[in-house]
């Protein structure tokens, strides 16, 4: 029978491989270099079994959780990059939605300044979108 060495590094090996050929977001790699670095802690005769697997869990999350907080780019709340114009199709009161022509399209819209309202025919900037939802501000307001 193989010793426990050995079956770590042929695991990690495969599971790097893996990665190649089925891309799972650094998971199989990841995992796969955890078996290797368990692999080499049993090559050095360090722990049995259940804490070459302890080790492995612990390695394989830990990696996991670094990976996804260090290699993903940051997120933007919004898919809008920067204020848009857009002009307002109804009133929108204080605190309420009405709505707003932007891109040719009509859509939900709240005021971001929850003391103002808005008259119809307004230019507004749009300055971020909430789901379905575009939060705007007057024009004269911003400049």
């Amino acid at each position: 029978m193989p010793s426990s060495s050995l079956i770590w590094l042929l695991g990690g090996s495969v599971l790097c491989l893996t990665e190649l050929f089925l891309p799972s977001a650094f998971v199989c790699f990841i995992m796969g270099t955890s078996a290797l670095m368990v692999g080499l802690l049993s090559y050095l005769g360090i722990g049995n079994l259940w804490i070459q697997v302890a080790a492995w869990l612990l390695l394989s999350t830990t990696l996991t959780i670094l990976s996804r907080r260090f290699l993903q780019p940051r997120r933007r709340k919004s898919l809008i990059q920067d204020a848009a114009i857009g002009e307002t199709l109804t009133e929108i009161l204080p605190g309420q939605v009405g709505r707003v022509l932007y891109e040719g399209n009509s859509w939900r819209a709240k005021c971001d300044d929850h003391k103002i309202t808005l008259p119809s025919q307004q230019t507004v900037y749009v300055v971020r979108r909430e789901g379905t939802t575009l939060i705007v501000m007057p024009d004269n307001f911003l400049s």
